[in-house]
């Protein structure tokens, strides 16, 4: 027979166990984006809820061996054929080709991109077999990125929808929850200017951000809907989707963006995906610990084949890193080069790792979002040479907070490389900038990603979290810009004036009819 004692601790056992297993919740993740950096962002967040207990289920064009630290289990659904179909696009299309895109051709190219990705996912038989499994998700995630059909999920699986945005704020995300986008002072990403925008930026920025919203409203969203009824049996209709997210998590800091304002529901997370650095390769390991002078990092990232490089652009790169007196790290397609001792030439090198490493001096990139927040967590300035997409938005970060140069593509020449890595090798305030920036992103109460779990479970505990919402969601555009309080303060003062004229008038012909 049990004493009294033991049974209260039997019972508080009992309790804590009851309550951890009620809180295990089950999560659905669609990240449908062939590009292997979002991926690894995704996959971080996702292997973070399973750390944390939960039960994980992850749809994506990637697989990975992934064995859990906690009591939560991690199930693939793997979007077969669209990462290999994407790879073999990323070796036929050339980046290159294209020095100039126009913004409102921009939103024509991301429209068939985004309706494209989309259907191909909705479509897809591994997909569509969790579709009709009748399965339910406490929670369901969605990667932000031209593909809001897939937030009529969250109605489908009868889960809370939250949203993973791999930027910043953005007019992709604000108006879904309310978060003002003020041209202004919020830059489009797609224009890439600074915060302090001159009086023709601020133009173009409004301008933009008018077609661009009329375009989502008018066009996007309705083929999207239409993607959504096709594919998914008694769907919701997209727009009561759209703008019922309880959480967005974005990967971004004010050490490294511009400062903008964000609703209760929008919380930033970036550098959760940054983690402790692992033991290098031996021989990649023996090169770095041998470069007295230093080391360069060049890479362009995941989805840009080098091999597109025009071939005096990439002449120039070779040449002037082979003459620098830094050892290099190349991650280029062709390992087979004819270069100098001083250079290692690599398809693919551990990014974090290499970053981390004390004789680490400089990172030649293509200014992608994640690469850019490692190389702040780890202090390397940076030489951006942005391609495409928000690589240009970020090149200007980077310079406007004064730790890198923007270097455009087409503008690479020998004299402008070598002078530019000249002054980020020999100049400190750009070193001193950084490490400043650095210990900014990694000043924070807790890991960022412990953040986005707690975040997470919190609207969890709360029911969805109406209380974050803005009330701004309820009102119609014409109320949310105040046309219904201005319209008629301007017809009373059009009257009041046209009044006052008249009789000003009146007054002035009956002064000259007596005079």
């Amino acid at each position: 027979m049990l004493s009294r004692n033991s049974t209260v601790v039997l019972l508080c056992t009992v309790f804590i166990l009851s309550f951890s297993l009620c809180h295990t919740a089950r999560i659905l993740g669609i990240f449908p984006n062939p590009g292997k950096s979002h991926y690894i962002l995704e996959s971080t967040l996702m292997k973070g809820l399973v750390d944390a207990g939960h039960d994980v289920t992850i749809v994506s064009p990637f697989y990975e061996e992934h064995h859990s630290k906690g009591n939560g289990t991690y199930r693939q659904i793997v979007l077969t054929g669209i990462a290999e179909a994407q790879k073999e696009r990323r070796k036929a299309i050339n980046l290159f080709e294209r020095r100039y895109v126009n913004p409102l051709t921009a939103i024509y190219i991301m429209n068939k991109i985004g309706l494209k990705q989309t259907e191909s996912t909705l479509s897809h038989e591994n997909f569509q077999s969790l579709i009709r499994s009748g399965e339910k998700f406490d929670v369901v995630i969605v990667g932000q990125f031209m593909n809001d059909a897939l937030k009529g999920m969250a109605h489908h699986f009868g889960g809370h929808l939250m949203l993973f945005s791999s930027v910043g704020t953005s007019t992709w995300v604000n108006h879904l929850v309310g978060n003002p986008s003020i041209p202004s002072y919020t830059p489009e990403m797609i224009l890439a200017y600074p915060a302090k925008m001159t009086y023709f930026q601020r133009m173009k920025n409004a301008l933009f951000n008018i077609v661009y919203n009329i375009n989502q409203r008018f066009i996007f969203y309705p083929r999207q809907n239409l993607l959504l009824k096709k594919y998914v049996p008694n769907a919701i209709d997209l727009h009561d989707a759209l703008f019922n997210v309880s959480l967005v998590l974005l990967n971004t800091h004010e050490s490294i963006g511009f400062a903008t304002s964000t609703v209760p529901c929008m919380k930033a997370i970036g550098g959760f995906h940054v983690n402790p650095p692992k033991k290098l390769p031996e021989d990649l390991q023996e090169f770095l610990d041998g470069a007295e002078n230093g080391v360069i990092y060049f890479s362009l990232g995941s989805n840009v084949n080098t091999n597109h490089l025009p071939a005096e652009t990439k002449q120039a790169i070779l040449e002037v890193l082979s003459g620098v007196k830094q050892r290099v790290l190349l991650k280029f397609e062709d390992p087979s080069l004819n270069l100098p001792e001083n250079i290692k030439v690599g398809k693919w090198f551990p990014q974090q790792d290499v970053l981390a490493h004390p004789n680490m001096k400089l990172f030649i990139s293509h200014g992608g979002y994640a690469s850019t927040i490692e190389t702040v967590h780890h202090g390397v300035p940076i030489i951006a040479i942005p391609i495409f997409g928000d690589q240009k938005m970020n090149a200007v970060y980077a310079e406007t907070k004064g730790f890198g140069r923007i270097l455009p593509w087409q503008e690479i020449t020998k004299e402008k490389l070598s002078s530019m890595i000249k002054e980020l090798l020999t100049n400190p305030e750009y070193s001193n900038v950084i490490k400043r920036k650095s210990a900014l992103l990694r000043d924070r109460e807790e890991h960022p990603l412990k953040t986005a779990v707690y975040w997470i479970e919190y609207v969890l505990r709360h029911n969805g979290a109406p209380h974050l919402r803005v009330v701004s969601l309820e009102l119609s555009w014409y109320q949310y810009y105040l046309m219904d309080v201005y319209a008629p303060i301007i017809l009373i003062f059009y009257f009041l004036i046209r009044y006052c004229v008249k009789r000003y008038s009146a007054r002035r012909k009956q002064k000259l009819k007596t005079a």
